[in-house]
């Protein structure tokens, strides 16, 4: 089924609902979001745009995004939205690789385009080109699409290589968003989405479960992450719900403490992207208190293999409450998940190994890459490339990514385990461990370290904590952690500086 039947439903059974928000002003009711939705269905099929065909968004967080995602839906073509934060370069390379005709762009991200020799027909929005689109005469009804064709083109972050694009389809969406309920928390009428992470990504994908249930949709006047105005917008609108990075839920705690806000208003922070530190989602529930759920996705199954519920992330009296907090929950209602070698065989109860999923969020494979498909789906199974362990009670802990692992004279030390207890330290800001080539182990364990990288201090924090082969043979002081656009550090950007200090 077309989700863009759960925006018509909506707006037919309460069409002066509240919908659509910049900052603290109603710019739509659900009624008239429809309308433009339909507008801009309209507007393609009379450009030629049929059923399957790839339609670009590369804007940042705004009403309009919303208006042309449901309008590219209605017209039966696939929505492909482009981080606001790439180059134009690597935008343009996204809309030849899925190739892509019209895009809908920000302003100054349509000047990036064109510079960056974009062949696909621009549509500024919002502008005065967008509202050109909205006048045209609405699409008669909602192109009929089926449950496996192809709804988003969602491009990876290519951190090791050109990003590959994951094929989502309606399936995969009406799964998660039903995991959602089910799993994570429960969407009102009385609720508000507040779209402070990038609508290309996990705030974005959310957007469906909250247009069914005839919820308010909130974007900054910022068009981004402030955590003030976050606060601001919360006590306004009360009953938010936001999705966040880990490093935004950290800032925001760092910033209400600093200002004496206690986030009135929020009622839940979902985080996930990264690993969030027992020491920061501590100090986190502390400050706000029991609003915070985890959820752990990849795009390849996107926000759909597990979650930590806000009960469990707030439980202090569970004997193995640290443990739990620091895991990513228990399955998610429509997978499977499991721990397996390479090949995917499963690994014995309790082994470490790669985590593996598979069940109705899973991709069917990527866009036009059948090579990089076959490594990805094997057996049957989605292999995410991160290590972990389910225990008895059907927590998955994620230790690392699989390329991630260092090892040291024969045995596997994870980076988190020692990044967890580095962060005890209360001088250590954020820290991220890598391995260096050394001539007798194979690697060596090193911390990079923004704080105070006192290493007689951090050692015995190490010796007291894990075990003795584990505790880094140096730690290096650096001003910030290299991130990508999603808040997620560049481990292979920091072995690239310990590659280049080692050649001299």
């Amino acid at each position: 089924m077309n989700l863009a039947h759960w925006l018509a439903r909506t707006a037919v059974a309460d069409p002066e609902r509240p919908a659509l928000f910049l900052g603290t002003s109603m710019v739509a009711t659900y009624g008239l979001f429809w309308s433009k939705a339909r507008a801009v269905a309209g507007w393609l099929q009379a450009r030629g745009v049929v059923p399957g065909d790839r339609v670009a968004i590369f804007m940042k967080n705004c009403p309009e995004y919303l208006v042309a995602f449901y309008g590219i839906w209605c017209a039966g073509a696939v929505v492909v939205p482009i981080n606001a934060k790439l180059h134009g370069r690597e935008a343009v390379y996204i809309l030849e690789n899925a190739g892509i005709d019209h895009v809908f762009a920000a302003p100054e991200l349509a000047a990036d385009l064109i510079g960056a020799g974009a062949r696909a027909e621009i549509t500024v929005a919002p502008g005065a080109s967008f509202e050109a689109v909205l006048a045209q005469a609405p699409a008669p009804e909602i192109a009929s699409r089926s449950a496996d064709d192809l709804a988003w083109l969602f491009y990876t972050s290519g951190t090791t290589g050109k990003p590959k694009g994951v094929m989502i389809t309606f399936r995969m969406l009406t799964a998660m968003s039903l995991c959602y309920t089910q799993d994570v928390d429960v969407v009102r009428a009385e609720d508000a989405t507040l779209y402070a992470a990038p609508m290309s990504h996990g705030a974005g994908i959310y957007n469906m479960l909250h247009v069914r249930a005839g919820a308010r949709h909130v974007c900054p006047v910022s068009g981004g992450f402030d955590p003030i105005e976050i606060f601001d917008l919360a006590a306004h609108f009360g009953s938010v719900q936001l999705f966040a990075a880990p490093t935004m839920v950290q800032r925001m705690t760092q910033v209400a403490k600093a200002s004496g806000r206690d986030g009135a208003g929020l009622r839940t922070v979902i985080y996930a992207g990264g690993p969030m530190y027992n020491a920061d989602i501590i100090e986190a529930v502390a400050h706000f208190g029991p609003v915070f759920a985890q959820i752990y996705g990849q795009g390849e199954c996107p926000m759909g293999i597990t979650a930590l519920t806000r009960s469990d992330v707030a439980d202090r009296d569970h004997p193995r409450w640290r443990a739990r907090l620091q895991s990513v929950g228990r399955a998610q209602s429509a997978v499977e998940v499991g721990i397996g070698d390479a090949q995917a065989r499963p690994v014995p109860a309790g082994t470490h190994g790669e985590i593996m999923v598979r069940g109705d969020t899973v991709m069917p494979g990527y866009w036009e890459n059948p090579e990089a498909t076959e490594k990805t789906l094997v057996n049957g199974w989605l292999m995410t490339g991160d290590m972990g362990f389910v225990d008895a009670d059907g927590y998955v802990t994620l230790q690392d990514r699989s390329k991630d692992m260092i090892i040291t004279g024969g045995s596997n030390v994870y980076p988190r385990e020692v990044e967890e207890v580095l962060l005890m330290d209360r001088g250590v800001r954020e820290v991220s461990v890598v391995g260096r080539p050394h001539p007798e182990w194979g690697e060596e364990v090193v911390a990079f370290v923004v704080g105070e990288a006192d290493a007689a201090r951090l050692d015995q924090l190490c010796l007291d904590h894990i075990a003795r082969f584990k505790r880094p043979k140096a730690y290096i002081a650096i001003d910030a952690l290299p991130k990508n656009n999603y808040g997620k550090v560049l481990k292979t950007e920091l072995r690239g500086l310990l590659e280049r200090t080692r050649n001299g």
